[in-house]
């Protein structure tokens, strides 16, 4: 059964280059709307699996339209078109608090030789898009604030260990996070609710360009009790640290003068950047087994599968998001299909589980 993918674009030309590529696909069923206001007639009317959203349009730009198709409670998936420039990191971002699955970088230069460029990720994100389980837009803060209230009694006893624990350079434990698709609205789900106290550093591998890590970096430090920061150059490892690898390069652990530091080093032939897998694997070569915890998320494809069940199979614990939270079921399903999974919860469940360990380490 074909898909039914509704492109919004303002340019003529951009939308001629878009229904090629799909075409050339043999499995779409495509409309158009050259802005905000047409799309949400289209939507009515055309009834689109997936919807891809153009940010700057005349009449009704791509934020506003997000905005009505998730009151008016479409079930069409969004991927949204975003620039690769700060504020369009900002923007997009905001976008997929606002329920975008996905998001797919706007070509830059000559269209007609850049669409080409990003074909792959267009296609594949429109794919994953059509399968993906809806998200809705909620009030963030506040259920990140009544979420963390919950909390607030273990976090004394969580903070009082790790005070006594005095880590500095020998960290105790790790948590190490892939995620793809979906990542940011998930990873805002589990990363605010560990506490202050939480004594291990957090690493996070969320495939995405380097023009978004540090704004998204920069956005979860405001979300989260913990301090959070992206790693662009060999960064000791200190408890209760988050550390967000820089996109379009891989998050790898390192040992520098006798000190686990996190570091930036330049992508591998690996599909999705920064790599989940490679993450995995070096932090396999720096650090005890028994220390390394793997938290696999929502994203496409299977990033992270084989070094966590390696990891699993070695004495690690491991994490996979279960199937009824998840946008994209891909890597964590891998990861429990190769019997890679030690725990399976919904994304909601994951912090309560890593507080659960680390307290059972103190």
């Amino acid at each position: 059964m074909p898909i039914r993918l509704l492109v919004v674009d303002d340019s003529a030309l951009m939308r001629k280059h878009i229904r090629q590529v799909f075409e050339a696909e043999g499995d779409f069923d495509l409309a158009f709307a050259r802005n905000g206001r047409e799309a949400l007639d289209h939507v009515a009317s055309f009834r689109p699996d997936v919807v891809t959203l153009d940010i700057n349009m005349p009449e009704l730009d791509g934020i506003s339209c997000l905005e009505q198709l998730t009151r008016s409670g479409a079930e069409a998936r969004v991927v949204m078109v975003s620039s690769l420039t700060q504020q369009g990191a900002e923007v997009t971002l905001r976008a997929l608090e606002l329920g975008a699955v996905d998001f797919v970088p706007k070509p830059d230069g000559t269209v007609s030789l850049s669409i080409d460029r990003i074909k792959p990720q267009l296609v594949g994100k429109v794919r994953a898009a059509a399968s993906a389980r809806p998200r809705r837009a909620r009030g963030l803060r506040d259920r990140v604030l009544a979420r963390q209230a919950e909390l607030e009694r273990g976090a004394a006893k969580v903070q009082a260990a790790a005070t006594r624990g005095a880590l500095g350079s020998a960290v105790a434990g790790v948590v190490l996070i892939g995620v793809s698709t979906g990542g940011p609205r998930t990873l805002e789900d589990i990363l605010p609710l560990l506490p202050a106290g939480f004594p291990w550093p957090v690493l996070v591998a969320q495939h995405m360009p380097s023009t978004f890590t540090g704004v998204f970096a920069r956005r979860m430090d405001g979300l989260c009790a913990l301090q959070v920061m992206e790693v662009d150059r060999p960064t000791p490892l200190e408890p209760g640290t988050i550390y967000i690898g820089r996109g379009d390069a891989d998050l790898v652990l390192e040992k520098r003068l006798g000190r686990v530091v996190a570091n930036s080093v330049a992508s591998d032939s690996s599909l999705w950047h920064p790599s989940a897998d490679r993450l995995v694997r070096s932090a396999m070569q720096t650090m005890p087994i028994a220390t390394l915890t793997g938290v696999l998320l929502t994203g496409m494809g299977d990033d992270g599968a084989a070094a966590m069940t390696e990891l699993r199979r070695q004495g690690g614990r491991t994490i996979a998001e279960a199937e009824q939270s998840a946008v994209v079921f891909g890597m964590p399903g891998e990861l429990i299909r190769r019997g890679g999974a030690e725990v399976v919860v919904p994304a909601d469940g994951v912090a309560r589980q890593l507080i659960a360990w680390s307290r059972r380490e103190r």
